[in-house]
């Protein structure tokens, strides 16, 4: 799963602590469930898609940049709608930790979604779902596979700096073994890890994000290289929020491209290439590049999967009336 839309997958952040991670690993996803809103709110998915849709038509990008907001909720204390938070008097948020300060973005789309479910259903729907659902409608609409999204989710109440700033969201400098333990941590398989980073196949990253790659590595196509080079001065400070497509083949369309250009060392960050340098993961990079009915099926089941990640159900949180602060 922004600037660097990264899930856009992709973000800054500082090292793990076991004691975070151990937090992390619960998942409680029994009361989930598909139907969830059949009786309460039935119109909540055709009300949440032509928000989504409107959206994504105005601008491509914002479909890469709701699939990375659920990413990044779900990573830190499950999937609790708690990166929708402002900061408030009695806690800061995780909007300007290091992953996500400057580089999350589509809060405006997440309140236009909410503003109109609660007209439709009134104290029935959370954040939490309406971020799952606009995950899902975003990849759908850009070409990607559906799925039925399981919900049941509540919101958090509060939410924690610290928690976003421990190391759970992994970087863009991550190295293989980092990805593969952080995925690890909530439950993902590194199976599910190769699956979810093919989200890059759409969205777009800021220079920042890459820099070091384009001038400093040497598995990276030259002449991809020195494109990228054409909008990232080497000198930090100047043109940090330009934008460059994680997908060079296809940005706007969710297929399988992103796999084939690691094959051809034109990954733009380096947790991108890092999937394709001679570790355990090329076979699965090198299978999800032929077979789009593959990447698509692992994909759901990864995206399930992470939905699954330690959701607050039952009595536990609340319904949020509105996304950016508690009841």
């Amino acid at each position: 799963m922004a600037s660097s839309t990264r899930f856009s997958f992709c973000s800054v952040v500082v090292i793990v602590t076991l004691g975070i991670l151990a937090g992390f690993t619960g998942r409680s996803s029994a009361q989930l469930s598909t139907n969830f809103y059949s009786g309460s709110c039935p119109k909540v998915f055709s009300t949440v898609k032509s928000v989504v849709q409107s959206a994504i038509s105005k601008e491509n990008r914002m479909g890469a940049s709701l699939l990375r907001l659920h990413f990044h909720d779900c990573f830190v204390n499950g999937c609790d709608g708690s990166v929708l938070l402002d900061d408030t008097s009695s806690f800061t948020g995780e909007k300007t930790a290091g992953p996500n300060n400057n580089s999350i973005r589509g809060f405006e789309v997440i309140d236009k979604i909410k503003t109109r479910v609660e007209k439709a259903c009134p104290g029935v729907v959370s954040c939490a779902d309406i971020l799952t659902i606009a995950a899902r409608d975003s990849v759908v609409i850009l070409g990607g596979p559906s799925w039925n999204v399981k919900l049941g989710r509540r919101d958090a109440k509060t939410t924690s700096l610290a928690a976003a700033n421990s190391g759970v969201i992994p970087p863009p400098t991550s190295t293989l073994s980092n990805l593969i333990t952080r995925f690890q941590a909530v439950g993902l398989s590194t199976r599910d890890m190769v699956a979810l980073s093919g989200a890059h196949t759409i969205g777009k990253a800021r220079c920042t994000s890459f820099r070091t790659r384009i001038y400093n590595e040497t598995n990276i196509d030259a002449s991809f290289a020195k494109t990228r080079q054409n909008s990232c001065p080497s000198t930090t400070g100047s043109g940090d929020n330009n934008l460059a497509p994680l997908d060079t083949q296809t940005p706007n369309s969710f297929d399988p491209k992103y796999f084939q250009n690691l094959i051809n060392k034109k990954g733009l960050l380096h947790s991108d290439q890092i999937l394709f340098n001679g570790g355990s993961t090329d076979s699965l990079v090198k299978t999800y590049s032929a077979s789009a009915n593959t990447f698509n099926s692992d994909f759901v089941k990864a995206m399930i999967k992470m939905g699954d990640n330690k959701p607050l159900t039952g009595s536990r949180g609340e319904i949020r009336k509105n996304c950016r602060k508690p009841n």
